[in-house]
């Protein structure tokens, strides 16, 4: 019957298995489940699907899977920071991320807003300051009500929440463990990782225990004071931003450069623009212990750093120290070794086919903890979505991470979508490139007579393929409103030409893009003497 000529010759409800060899490999592929299960009226899983973690991808794809009609767990729990933080249902964004960070990005904005209406006309005799706690106040009840929103959106979609630690301890098996210790342990047929990332420390006496990070500062019920921030990722120089721009000291410790993977003429010019306006960069230096000199609320701290370029040593003393300078996966902790799944150790990212399959075939992954894919929460949201329509609706369509629009908030907000310049170069050649650019002043700042020149636009354009767009960069007010728009003509296929015969609306900062003449390569002027 099987061609098989060795023991045991196992058969499971009249299907022929195999092996010992076979059997086993059975049992941690998930068939084996699969066979004792059928031929009963009794599923062999208590879930059909168990998502871990709760956040924007992992919320997504549960309550789609669940509106699909299967069964669905979500298993999400936030480890407190070393400083005790912790937060509710819904992800990095929500609570510690894009939510908090854009309302702390718009309060700054209203200052500098506040400032510009006296030209306007605008007469106000009392002297204006800000008030931190009642920020962090407004934003914390509104992130609350988030939090709640997302618990009733799983109860109606019957999705079963659990606040629990997920910890894989066999195939098909995970161990859920709550605030208070106690134990449970649950089954599924499939398991979707979405536990995200969490801040990196610097590994430097003094910084867990006197440092905060981002995971810290949305709900810190103290205005933060004299600030150092040391990291010069996109969260650096957003909270940099914002924390100048109500009005606090802020320095940042930059190791080597700014806004690493991003286009650099961009990034430099939107760290000029944080110089003009207040925000101290202490370049090419690494911290290498943190003291407290004062407990307080903010205390005072005592900042030792290295030169990354030689033996001089730079001393500071600051109220807050905040740290960012990355952040790692969280995949290292919940069991994966124990079920055969494999992770990129450098950096504890998963590798994932392009349907975002692990390479045990019943685990999937989405979100930051993807190697080599976008940290973004629309990513997440979309191909958890499209991950749960392919599992139990049929579809074939795959995430496409190509073309990925997004903006950094620092106080002059840079939006981008395509490739950044230097990678551009090096895929397609410089004599292949077609860049066209310009610098333009925003009318809302002539009357203020504010960074006149400053704001700056450029596409880059692939001369083999029609002038189409592979680059696009803007840095001005509401650049993530003008790089949304123009995303979906690059995914269309925007060329040069296309943007030539589109007509501008009159007097915007977005319509730069169809008047743009100026090519790098020309060297002409590119400076605007007005609208």
């Amino acid at each position: 019957m099987t061609n098989q000529r060795t023991v045991p010759n196992v058969f499971v409800n009249g299907t022929h298995v195999g092996g010992c060899d076979a059997t086993l490999q059975a049992y941690q592929n998930g068939s084996l489940q699969k066979l004792l299960g059928s031929g009963t009226d009794v599923k062999p899983y208590d879930y059909d699907l168990i998502v871990i973690g709760g956040g924007s991808g992992g919320l997504a794809c549960s309550k789609e899977a669940a509106t699909l009609g299967k069964k669905v767990m979500v298993l999400d729990y936030v480890v407190p920071t070393p400083l005790g933080t912790s937060w509710g249902l819904g992800g990095t964004c929500v609570n510690v991320g894009c939510i908090p960070k854009k309302l702390m990005h718009q309060a700054a904005l209203l200052g500098q807003a506040l400032k510009d209406s006296r030209k306007f006309g605008w007469q106000y005799d009392e002297q204006v300051k800000h008030n931190w706690e009642t920020m962090v106040e407004a934003i914390q009840n509104y992130i609350g009500s988030l939090n709640w929103g997302y618990r009733v959106s799983l109860r109606e979609k019957t999705v079963t929440y659990l606040n629990a630690y997920a910890e894989f301890i066999e195939p098909h098996k995970v161990k859920a463990t709550n605030r208070k210790g106690q134990e449970t342990y649950h089954t599924a047929e499939r398991f979707v990782l979405a536990t995200g990332e969490r801040p990196r420390y610097l590994g430097i006496p003094g910084d867990k225990e006197y440092c905060i990070t981002s995971d810290d500062l949305f709900s810190l019920p103290y205005c933060p004071g004299k600030t150092l921030v040391v990291g010069a990722s996109y969260v650096a120089l957003e909270c940099a931003g914002f924390l100048a721009g109500i009005g606090l000291d802020v320095s940042v410790m930059v190791r080597s450069i700014l806004l690493r993977g991003f286009d650099q003429e961009m990034a430099e010019r939107a760290g000029a623009h944080m110089e003009t306006h207040g925000v101290k960069f202490i370049r090419k230096f690494v911290p290498i212990q943190i003291e407290r000199l004062e407990e307080g609320m903010p205390g005072r701290l005592k900042v030792v750093a290295r030169s990354t370029e030689g033996s001089d040593i730079f001393e500071g003393e600051y109220n807050t120290v905040l740290i960012a300078i990355g952040r790692d996966a969280c995949t290292r902790n919940i069991g994966l070794d124990k079920i055969g799944v494999r992770i990129n150790e450098k950096n504890g990212k998963i590798p994932v086919s392009d349907e975002e399959q692990t390479n045990v075939p019943y685990v999937y992954a989405i979100g930051d903890i993807l190697d080599g894919k976008l940290e973004l929460t629309p990513v997440a949201i979309q191909a958890g979505r499209l991950l749960a329509r392919r599992l139990y609706a049929g579809s074939s369509i795959k995430c496409d991470y190509v073309n990925v629009p997004t903006t950094v908030f620092t106080p002059l907000e840079y939006g981008c979508c395509g490739l950044p310049e230097e990678r551009a170069v090096k895929e397609y050649g410089e004599h292949n490139l077609e860049v066209y650019h310009t610098l333009f002043w925003p009318l809302e700042w002539t009357v203020p007579n504010r960074d006149n020149n400053t704001c700056y636009a450029k596409i880059i354009c692939n001369k083999l393929a029609n002038n189409r767009v592979i680059g696009f960069h803007v840095l001005g007010p509401n650049a993530g409103e003008i790089t949304q728009g123009f995303a979906a003509a690059i995914k269309c296929g925007l060329t040069k030409e296309l943007l030539n015969e589109t007509i501008g609306i009159h007097p915007t900062s977005a319509e730069v893009f169809t008047t743009m003449n100026v090519t790098k390569s020309s060297g002409q002027e590119i400076t605007q003497a007005g609208c």
